[in-house]
């Protein structure tokens, strides 16, 4: 019997209780998702606070990135190890705490240390680790549970700083942070027990043996280590790409002289272009494998970023902008099913960690490099194709991944 056709367990793959943590992972997403895009929105203000300039009042979005990074690296290994709970709860309490910590912060430097090591390092597991979670409870709709989960974090970029405008109204910044940070110590410590169930895959047979790992869905002529390595590389590639419209289409807007108010609108539309795009780059998944998805993501990226160049008016910005976050959306999440389909579920925290932290230093690196190169040429038509050529090189990795893979074991479902 195939895998698309093994008989549903009650509390196991493919269960009703599957398709509840699901719900509750992308939930703990979202709320986690306050970690990443909280600092963006009070920039301003903390600028004005420590009266400083706008380059060193961007550094603690750089710290949050960092942590986020390596975050996603450790608490994927921690994952593999003792599962989602602990770990979890222990980066939602750094996470809160960071929040509570910041908020009194009495110098920049402390700011983004804490952005950094605790709030960035905490906002980590509620991504990768927690796709990586999610990836062992389906076989059938693998694709579109672990593209749900990450949609999570763009609901969190779409809704977050609404609320974080609101309340910064009132309560100022640190306020808000303290408002924030009671939130996630409220919300996703206790919650992260409600996940305390093992995965299948680790639950012991009553000999106390636990049960051998399924073989992975697709097979390939490359050694596990070099198949990281490709992906690590096809994830830098894609994500310098991808930095490029998300980190400067405000300044872009700015400089045709449409005004931030318009390129955050643009900003904005990416979002919920890409948290459709997620959904159905899942259950596309399902259907034509995650590598095929990964690829077909990238082409349209490719050919999304290459409209940036001719259009340059108001509402064909808008128009591509959609188009944009409607092509990319999909692409980081495939990267976890890839993972899935072709290395040990044992191993998935920690694969999917890496190749999540190679796709953050892809968006860090382009975001520097598209500014460096406006430095350099004043304007941002080099840098849009900067990242078509590192589209390209994304593009050629998970063509070099499909041309060494070997037929599936079994059809997706």
């Amino acid at each position: 019997m195939t895998q698309a056709m093994a008989p549903i367990e009650p509390g196991g793959v493919d269960s009703p209780y599957a398709w509840m943590r699901l719900v509750l992972s992308m939930f703990l997403a979202t709320i986690g998702g306050a970690g990443m895009w909280s600092v963006i929105v009070v920039l301003p203000a903390v600028q004005y606070d420590f009266a400083v300039d706008r380059a060193d009042a961007s550094l603690p979005y750089t710290a949050t990135m960092v942590g986020f990074a390596v975050g996603n690296m450790i608490f994927g290994r921690m994952v593999d190890r003792f599962g989602i709970t602990g770990p979890l709860a222990l980066a939602s309490g750094a996470l809160g705490g960071g929040f509570l910590l910041a908020s009194q912060a009495p110098s920049l430097a402390i700011f983004t240390l804490l952005q950094g090591v605790l709030i960035g390092f905490g906002a980590a597991a509620t991504f990768g680790p927690l796709l990586a979670d999610v990836s062992h409870w389906f076989a059938r709709r693998r694709g579109f549970a672990v593209s749900v989960t990450a949609a999570g974090n763009y609901v969190a970029g779409a809704v977050w700083p609404l609320v974080i405008e609101e309340l910064m109204q009132d309560h100022g910044w640190r306020g808000t942070y303290i408002v924030i940070g009671i939130i996630c110590l409220v919300v996703l410590v206790p919650a992260a027990f409600l996940l305390r169930r093992p995965a299948p895959h680790q639950v012991a047979r009553l000999d106390g043996t636990r049960p051998v790992d399924p073989p992975p869905a697709r097979a390939t002529t490359l050694s596990p280590g070099a198949l990281q390595c490709v992906l690590v590389v096809a994830g830098i590639g894609c994500c310098v790409a991808m930095a490029m419209p998300q980190v400067h289409i405000v300044a872009y807007c700015v400089d045709l002289g449409f005004g931030v108010a318009r390129g955050a609108e643009m900003l904005s539309l990416m979002l919920f272009g890409g948290i459709a795009s997620r959904v159905i780059s899942g259950l596309l998944a399902d259907r034509i494998g995650g590598i095929y998805t990964l690829l077909l993501g990238a082409v349209l990226q490719c050919l999304a970023l290459l409209l940036f160049i001719p259009y340059d008016g108001l509402a064909s910005l808008y128009s591509v902008s959609l188009i944009f976050g409607l092509a990319q959306g999909g692409i980081v999440s495939s990267y976890a099913i890839v993972v899935r389909e072709y290395l040990p579920a044992r191993e998935a925290g920690s694969r999917v960690g890496v190749v999540i932290t190679a796709t953050i230093v892809g968006m860090a690196l382009g975001g520097w490099m598209s500014g460096w190169i406006y430095d350099l040429t004043g304007s941002y038509q080099a840098a849009f194709l900067n990242g078509i050529a590192w589209n390209l090189l994304n593009i050629a990795a998970i063509a070099l991944v499909l041309f060494k893979s070997r037929r599936p074991r079994f059809a997706p479902a």
